[in-house]
């Protein structure tokens, strides 16, 4: 099959499914966002030959990737592949999220198909709609406030026991989320908030024990769970310099888990699940483009291989 992989020039996650691709004789082209074109009531494009029509829509990309050794190759019309796998979403407009979202539903319309879906995407990268979810689900979530204006966030910022973490909507890996618990602060960053026109994101912040639990999900089964510690920061990611131990999934978190994927419609995704000094457990995020190499670490899986097998499962069904 062929397979894309929209993900940076460097990143260690596309080798590993390219070279995972390959092992499984498929091939694994690394695909970039911002060089998708889309094209809709064409008749013919004019292109020299290097992009190509099918039907009323064209997605073609300039200097994609082929094979491990990252060799340029010619556009392609990537509704011609098989499936396509996201392993990244760069910053952007709202008009150019929206619009990736868009070519991604076209995509899946026209029989690729796309991990994760885009409607899953679209719900995991918004924080708001994934604690809403994930509380219509059942799930215990952290008591959380959202609104557009800092009158109402400082209300907000009382009621929830004056220490917050202040979160923005959109956002990974733990960049712009500050905890707050001064109530001079807390207004200072609500005003200025307010002004870039942001929404002001509020979780009453919980006292934890120094690390939370991430258990990777893959087509409604549990692939494992690492335990991620932080040392001195309140914030747990690998990335910001916490540090992965092995952890074996409970029954109750890998149940947790799953309905968190299932609540925001995502085949493979990272729960993130936290407990306070109480032992209470709460579903904090749901990654729906979840790393994994230092869960790999740990746990010694081929990740890149079973995604792989995962994907080609699927595409064969559809």
């Amino acid at each position: 099959m062929q397979i894309g992989v929209l993900g940076n020039s460097d990143s260690w996650y596309v080798r590993e499914l390219q070279r995972a691709g390959g092992e499984l004789g498929h091939e694994v082209v690394r695909l970039e966002f911002p060089r998708i074109v889309a094209a809709c009531g064409m008749q013919a494009v004019d292109d020299g030959g290097s992009q190509t029509t099918l039907g009323s829509l064209t997605l073609a990309l300039s200097q994609g990737e082929r094979g491990p050794d990252k060799s340029p190759s010619q556009d392609v019309d990537l509704t011609t592949f098989d499936a396509v796998i996201i392993r990244t979403m760069p910053p952007g407009s709202l008009e150019q999220v929206v619009y990736r979202m868009d070519v991604l539903a076209r995509l899946e319309a026209r029989g690729v198909t796309v991990l994760n879906s885009p409607k899953s995407v679209e719900c995991a990268v918004d924080k708001y709609l994934t604690t809403a979810k994930l509380e219509a689900a059942g799930l215990p979530v952290p008591a959380t406030v959202a609104c557009e204006n800092s009158d109402d966030a400082l209300v907000a910022f009382e009621r929830l026991g004056g220490d917050v973490v202040v979160k923005p909507i959109f956002g990974s890996e733990g960049r712009g989320i500050l905890r707050v618990s001064d109530p001079d602060l807390a207004l200072r960053t609500f005003r200025t908030l307010e002004r870039l026109d942001a929404v002001l994101y509020l979780q009453r912040f919980v006292e934890h024990r120094g690390f939370d639990i991430r258990v990777l999900v893959l087509d409604g089964r549990v692939l494992g769970g690492m335990r991620r510690v932080s040392d001195g920061d309140f914030r747990t990611n690998v990335s910001r310099e916490g540090r992965g131990e092995a952890h074996v999934v409970t029954d109750l978190e890998a149940e947790w888990a799953l309905r968190a994927a299932a609540a925001t419609g995502a085949r493979f995704a990272g729960i993130d699940i936290l407990y306070d000094h109480d032992g209470q457990g709460f579903v904090i995020e749901v990654n729906a483009v979840p790393g994994w190499r230092a869960f790999e670490k740990v746990t010694g899986m081929d990740v890149a291989r079973v995604v792989i097998e995962a994907v080609v499962a699927h595409a064969a069904r559809v």
